[in-house]
């Protein structure tokens, strides 16, 4: 229920990024004394947002009087509990939440909650694309675009579909989606959860915690650690599962290469699998997901199927660049860990050049090698430390050489490369050791593949 505005409590914001400048907006149009506090160097931009709304803030230090003195703290999802300031909040007693919980709070809207190790940006946008023909105020926001605090601050929606993180769950007590969807569970961010793979998967099902048997929880049938978590800790939601690999009673499969739909006995064909914007069995799982949230929404089967068809993906995640002398060159830069990657290489059916590397999250690459052996020709590492990536594929592709440039490895790649083949950067590792992110990784791939 939305909650009325503040009796002058003090709200403290750690990190001024994206969600902590929304929720500072949003806290102050509530009623609340607000004070921000980022560590780090606060970008001009979110600096100048701060200083108009006439919001105290302090950058490249934590003033732990200041800070000690609140109320309640919304805590960026990029910090981790662990640091000091974290720790010294939570031993005074104060609530440390999410940007997701404090936005929840003021708004009545329905809630549409996207999660997973993988694909979760895709299916957010997906689901987005196929409601937004017949719901006139929709947000999709969260952790992508504009902050969820922002968007309930400056629209009255009636319905929001939110990409959510692992780290933004980790901060939600109360907060309750209408409709929950966990894409997947595969180990990444483990530095974040004590290198317990367990601690990962209990945070990912906090977007169904709080659900009551009136809301739904969409959920990948095919994934192990799901179905295994599912056993032994059941939720209120009503579930309703998707699958490619077997026709399913109740929920959403494949059946004579079309997406099918089966609730209460009515079994309806959503769409082919051809028709699909987007290519590969990820995203063929992406689309079940987004087309069942679709379909519990109320939107109809033939705009269902339109938008399917329609749908534009993401930068920087399988986007086609360029065709030069008949190979193909692909952006997946947003493939930071070994699942994603392994998605990508699955569904380019061509001869692939793959530049890979970064940094690692403790990377296994063994899971790749039957599609490495199967598919891949040459390796372009990419990274300031490639020793793992060469130990793993040495022997198992003709090519493998190493680059400490964007320039340099789709040069090495056109080199190596010939007609019919696909060169793809699917990284499988963070950015940080050569690029600001994976988005400023993708755009000078772009960049350096337009000036072949």
């Amino acid at each position: 229920m939305k909650k009325e505005e503040s009796n002058t409590k003090k709200l403290v914001i750690l990190g001024a990024g994206e969600s902590g400048v929304g929720t500072a907006l949003l806290g102050k149009a509530k009623g609340y004394e607000v004070f921000v506090s980022d560590f780090g160097k606060i970008k001009q931009g979110y600096a100048e947002q701060l200083t108009q709304a006439n919001i105290p803030f302090e950058s490249e230090k934590h003033t732990e009087k200041e800070i000690l003195s609140a109320s309640v703290v919304v805590k960026s999802p990029g910090i981790p509990e662990k640091v000091s300031i974290v720790q010294k909040i939570m031993n005074e007693g104060i609530p440390v939440i999410s940007e997701i919980e404090f936005a929840s709070e003021y708004t009545n809207a329905t809630i549409i909650g996207i999660t997973g190790s993988n694909g979760k940006t895709t299916t957010t946008l997906l689901t987005g694309h196929l409601l937004q023909n017949e719901i006139e105020n929709l947000g999709v926001a969260g952790n992508i675009g504009d902050s969820f605090a922002k968007s309930v601050l400056e629209q009255e929606c009636s319905h929001y579909v939110l990409e959510l993180s692992s780290f933004q769950l980790d901060g939600v007590f109360q907060f309750t989606p209408h409709i929950a969807v966990l894409t997947n569970i595969t180990p990444d961010h483990l530095d974040r959860y004590e290198y317990k793979f367990e601690n990962y998967v209990a945070s990912k099902f906090r977007i169904t915690m709080n659900q009551s048997s009136e809301d739904f929880f969409i959920y990948d049938a095919d994934d192990e650690i799901i179905t295994r978590y599912l056993e032994n800790n059941k939720t209120k939601a009503q579930c309703i599962p998707f699958s490619i690999q077997r026709e399913l009673e109740q929920g959403v499969y494949l059946k004579n290469k079309a997406i099918m739909m089966r609730f209460n006995e009515n079994e309806e064909k959503i769409a082919q699998v051809s028709d699909l914007a987007v290519s590969g069995k990820h995203n063929t799982k992406n689309a079940m997901a987004a087309a069942t949230v679709a379909k519990l929404v109320g939107i109809r089967k033939q705009t269902i199927r339109e938008s399917l068809s329609s749908f534009k993906n993401v930068s920087h995640r399988l986007e086609e660049v360029l065709k030069i002398k008949n190979v193909h060159y692909i952006n997946d830069s947003k493939a930071t860990n070994i699942n994603a990657t392994y998605y990508a290489l699955e569904a380019v059916k061509k001869p692939i050049v793959w530049i890979v590397g970064g940094v690692d999250k403790g990377n296994d690459y063994s899971e790749l090698l039957g599609l490495v052996n199967e598919k891949v020709k040459g390796i372009v590492c990419l990274g300031v430390d490639n020793s793992k990536i060469i130990k793993a594929f040495q022997g198992s592709v003709e090519h493998i050489t190493e680059t400490q440039s964007m320039q340099e490895a789709v040069r090495m790649a056109y080199q190596i490369s010939e007609r019919g083949d696909t060169v793809l950067l699917s990284p499988a590792c963070a950015s940080f050791d050569l690029f600001k992110s994976y988005e400023d990784r993708g755009d000078q791939f772009k960049e350096a593949v337009r000036n072949l």
